[in-house]
């Protein structure tokens, strides 16, 4: 092979690389702004979501992730909430990460580093909210786009249009050395086809097998998902009943929409055979103290509201209930709590009565 072919294979190589760049210029530039306007958001626009006291301060949102996280991503959101300081140095990175990212893919500088970190931000909200979106699977469908756009990005770099190019025009060494994996530059054409190979089936799988996860239609019939992001959900457990009728038991929302909380409003104490040995009604629940709710976390929580107990998603709590009549002895038995939301949906935990 003569130095003119070699000479002439790199051309065409730079002149493909260039093409691909303008062909993706709008890819790039939208993929850019996605991540630029998460970031900025926060630390420019609304930086109330960086402040720990202010209602919209992202561990509110985190915590809502947990009911449907992926790969025992759950514990490591409830590890975070109960450590602030990890908590908010992990919302302060991965905020960066979004606000230098984003402004890196728009205007091409380190473009095929940005896409990789892109493409793992797009991972980790894929686990954390893929299941979210009442009436669609709205951050299911975000984060696979990203994933497909970053990937395509990762391959092409920033060709054309780019600080990327302008540096490698200024230096052009930088074209043949590590700074073509870091920023852009043309690689081999037998290099991208393998390249864009794996990256397909990387891509496929990600995207087909968390869609069947969340809502089937591949292997098996549609369904809303294993967790339900549109209808409130609550998980009793560990009841205890003392003999004066005073009720303690665990409760979790773990399922729904974020956007509303979920209201309980009638609590029964049910017998062996199904009937009401005591009720709380919504006018007693919606005036229990803050002593009556021990909240595992600091941020969504269960309290009482207007004539209901009220609870956002990931809230748990530990729930206190007085004697519903004073002066009684229950028998021994089998008991259980039924908890009746504001939309009739009924949860039911069995209790233990203490001796």
């Amino acid at each position: 092979m003569t130095t003119t072919t070699l000479r002439n294979s790199a051309e065409i190589d730079r002149e493909g690389w260039r093409l691909v760049g303008i062909v993706l210029l709008c890819v790039r530039f939208v993929q850019g702004w996605i991540y630029w306007g998460g970031g900025s958001r926060r630390f420019i626009y609304a930086p109330s979501k960086l402040d720990p006291s202010a209602h919209h301060w992202m561990a509110n949102k985190f915590q809502t992730a947990m009911p449907g996280a992926l790969l025992g991503m759950e514990h490591v959101v409830s590890y975070m909430l109960q450590h602030f300081y990890l908590l908010y140095a992990g919302v302060i990175f991965f905020s960066a990460i979004e606000l230098f990212g984003g402004l890196f893919l728009m205007v091409g500088f380190l473009t095929r580093v940005s896409a990789l970190t892109s493409m793992g931000l797009s991972f980790a909200l894929m686990l954390l909210f893929g299941w979210q979106g009442a009436t669609c699977i709205d951050e299911w469908t975000m984060a696979a786009c990203n994933f497909g756009m970053c990937a395509t990005l990762f391959i092409g770099g920033a060709g054309a249009y780019s600080v990327d190019n302008w540096l490698m025009k200024r230096n052009p060494a930088l074209s043949q050395s590590w700074f073509k994996w870091f920023g852009s530059g043309a690689l081999p054409a037998s290099l991208v086809d393998r390249l864009g190979k794996i990256l397909l089936v990387i891509t496929v799988l990600f995207v087909v097998l968390t869609y069947n996860y969340y809502r089937g239609s591949v292997i098996g019939p549609f369904h809303g998902g294993p967790v339900s992001p549109a209808k409130h959900h609550v998980t009793l457990t560990d009841g205890s009943l003392q003999t004066d009728g005073a009720v303690k038991f665990h409760a979790y929302l773990d399922g729904g929409t974020a956007d509303v909380p979920a209201h309980i409003v009638r609590i029964h104490l049910l017998d062996s055979s199904g009937k009401i040995v005591e009720s709380w009604n919504g006018s007693v629940l919606g005036s229990l103290g803050k002593d009556a709710f021990s909240n595992d976390y600091a941020y969504n929580k269960f309290r009482s509201g207007l004539d209901s107990i009220e609870a956002e998603v990931g809230a748990k709590a530990t729930i206190s209930l007085p004697p519903a009549i004073s002066g009684r002895s229950l028998p021994p038995g089998e008991y259980s709590i039924e908890a009746v939301s504001i939309d009739a949906k009924k949860f039911i935990a069995g209790v233990k009565l203490s001796s």
